[in-house]
């Protein structure tokens, strides 16, 4: 039996050996980013030397100063740059684009890449609209493209860990949820002036701080609660500093309630210091990710809490491109997680509600979508 076991395992490792070698033999997926108005380029665009799983084909944006400055900043080649999509696709047959326009381009962006049949991942979140959602998942089923949404906390360790407990039932049945985002606002930590130009106008953005920072929390409880529309959506947003947002909120209280637990998401653009963490209570025990990286866990009314530093994730996990590259060549299937379409179409009915309730002063009643 040992010898039938070691055998087994052997042929496990070679198994996997092989597939690694696989993968690291396949050619770069050809991407293009649409739009340099989201500051979250630059980390791409820091982290794309390092990593081969892409390559970059193309930039499309109109504004030339911007582009101009990109240019410089990071060494760029001069013949990647095109005014339009339709330039891009003139001269370039990329695999995906990676949208980082305004959030209320999102939609436009996404239904060229369906008419090219190309795959597309925006910047969080999906749209600005529960309508414009439900029009970008027709058109990803008409022309069967996937379309992905990236958020800074789908990579971190800690989520993960936390998710892996309750899949495991040792955090019991969630009762509550408190996941607190933001920082001390996008001017406060100095955004780039055409990032903050867009992040405070409604019409761009959907909203302030209630959309750019809720939009983890109900990507979070709407994955560890896997895929279920909560019952009601309740909110109130505000603005502290209307002399620096005159025209939307920068902070937000957004209560989900569900038929037997409840979360309570507190956007903001407020807090003291930046701060993403997720608090998970369930009917045995309970998990709070701190970070990225940290959690504390505490498993019984006599033991203290114990701290964790959660577990690296593996590639194609571990990363928006790896992720990206993974589904592009088929490796993965985006249904139900973080990144997934039909998660964030959900992700947007609340954020929709929650707008709706903010400015109504009501609790918005919510069904599931019809699939």
């Amino acid at each position: 039996m040992a010898v039938m076991i070691r055998r087994l395992l052997a042929a496990l490792f070679l198994c996997l050996s092989l597939a690694a070698v696989a993968a690291a033999q396949q050619p770069p997926v050809r991407v293009a980013i649409v739009g340099l108005e989201h500051g979250h380029v630059v980390g791409f665009l820091h982290e794309f030397p390092r990593q081969h799983d892409a390559q970059l084909v193309g930039i499309v944006d109109s504004d030339h100063a911007l582009c101009a400055r990109y240019q410089r900043e990071f060494h760029l080649d001069p013949s990647l740059f095109y005014n339009t999509i339709d330039d891009l696709f003139a001269h370039q047959h990329p695999q995906a684009l990676l949208v980082y326009t305004n959030i209320a381009e999102h939609r436009r962006v996404i239904e060229a890449a369906a008419a090219h049949n190309v795959d597309a991942m925006v910047e969080k979140p999906l749209t600005i609209s529960l309508s414009d959602a439900l029009a970008i998942r027709r058109v990803a089923r008409e022309h069967h493209i996937q379309v992905l949404v990236n958020y800074e906390t789908t990579w971190y360790p800690s989520n993960a860990a936390i998710y892996n407990l309750l899949q495991q039932d040792k955090l019991g049945n969630i009762r509550k949820v408190i996941i607190r985002d933001g920082h001390q606002g996008p001017k406060e930590i100095g955004v780039q002036p055409e990032f903050l130009h867009w992040l405070t106008d409604p019409a761009l953005d959907g909203a302030g701080a209630l959309y750019d920072f809720g939009c983890y929390g109900a990507d979070l409880m709407t994955w560890f609660m896997h895929g279920e529309t909560p019952l009601s959506v309740t909110a109130v947003a505000h603005t502290d500093k209307p002399q620096i947002y005159p025209r939307v909120d920068d902070d937000a209280t957004i209560v989900l309630q569900y038929p037997r637990a409840q979360a309570v998401l507190l956007p903001s653009w407020n807090w003291t210091f930046g701060v993403k963490d997720t608090q998970v209570y369930g009917t045995k025990a309970y998990a709070i990710a701190d970070n990225g990286s940290h959690l504390r866990e505490r498993f019984s009314e006599s033991s203290p809490e114990e701290p964790v530093t959660a577990t690296p994730l593996s590639a194609p996990e571990d990363s928006s491109l790896h992720y990206l590259a993974a589904v592009i060549r088929g490796q993965l299937v985006p249904k139900g997680d973080l990144t997934a379409l039909d998660t964030n179409v959900i992700v947007m009915q609340i954020l929709d509600a929650a707008r709706t309730s903010a400015r109504t002063g009501r609790t918005i009643d919510l069904k599931p979508l019809q699939p």
